[in-house]
């Protein structure tokens, strides 16, 4: 389609909504650095900040282009009219002007720059059992193979791509712990906190908040019993401190889908349900990916 004269961005704006917001595929024409909020109905709400999600537009082309943040893989949506990378902030990133490498069909590459700007995330004080805080030796070594553990399981990057980003509440019950609080632990500062806590009594189901497929069950020294779902494309989420573990790995879950139950294993105050959201291999503040 072919346009005499200067067109203005709502109309794109507009026809896009109409054809992909259902699906939270839509992108937007860049503002300076890449990088543009995302209007209502789409998700993952843009938020560049640490813990937050850049929204890149790409561009056209014939073909999903691939993308890549310091060689890992990113999530790439939309279709041949406007393609979008969706790329995940670590909580650990300093502000800055950073890039992701795009890679056409040809195989041509350019980077596209994006900003990512100062967040204070606030404190947060915990009193827990203090084997969880001053490790054993044991417990440092168990630690330490889970984490390698766990690291494999982050890397996963799998097709097909999520068909919508658009996620349910895992369980109902009010938010006890935001994502990002800076924590200390019995006095001693530990990393930020890389999820959403949703306070609910012990046994209460735990929902797939996306199609996703079971990649992990363990019972963890920090999160006692968790459960990792794969969503593709990178896009992964974890559920830890079950009571109860209702799925296996392999398991392919419809949105809804019970995978376990809230109780309050590992290193807790009481019962509720951790709620994570990884973006490539970045823990991301999941409540971007809610409608409210």
């Amino acid at each position: 389609m072919f346009f005499a004269g200067p067109i203005h961005p709502a109309y794109f704006l507009t026809r896009r909504s109409a054809l992909l917001g259902g699906l939270g595929l839509l992108a937007l024409p860049a503002a300076g650095l890449a990088g543009t909020p995302a209007p209502p109905g789409v998700w993952p709400k843009a938020l560049q900040v640490p813990g937050g999600v850049a929204r890149l537009p790409l561009g056209p082309a014939a073909m999903r282009p691939l993308a890549f943040q310091n060689e890992v893989p990113l999530l790439v949506m939309g279709d041949t009219m406007e393609w979008t990378a969706l790329v995940g902030i670590a909580l650990a990133a300093e502000p800055a002007e950073t890039f992701i490498t795009v890679q056409e069909a040809g195989g041509a590459q350019r980077q596209v720059n994006y900003r990512i700007e100062p967040k204070r995330y606030s404190e947060q004080k915990l009193r827990v059992e203090p084997r969880t805080v001053d490790l054993s030796p044991e417990d440092q070594a168990r630690y330490e193979r889970e984490r390698a553990h766990q690291q494999g399981v982050m890397a996963t990057f799998t097709q097909p791509l999520p068909s919508g980003l658009r996620m349910q509440v895992p369980v109902p019950g009010r938010r006890s712990s935001s994502f990002g609080l800076r924590r200390v632990f019995n006095g001693q500062a530990r990393n930020p906190h890389s999820g959403m806590d949703i306070a609910a009594g012990t046994g209460t189901p735990v929902a797939a908040p996306l199609p996703g497929r079971v990649i992990d069950t363990g019972d963890y020294f920090f999160n006692g019993h968790t459960v990792w779902l794969d969503h593709g494309g990178g896009l992964l989420s974890m559920y830890c401190h079950l009571s109860a573990i209702n799925a296996q790995t392999g398991d392919v879950l419809k949105t809804g889908e019970r995978l376990g139950a809230v109780g309050a294993t590992g290193r807790v105050t009481g019962p509720h349900l951790h709620w994570g959201v990884m973006l490539n291999r970045a823990m991301v503040d999941p409540a971007l990916f809610l409608a409210a």
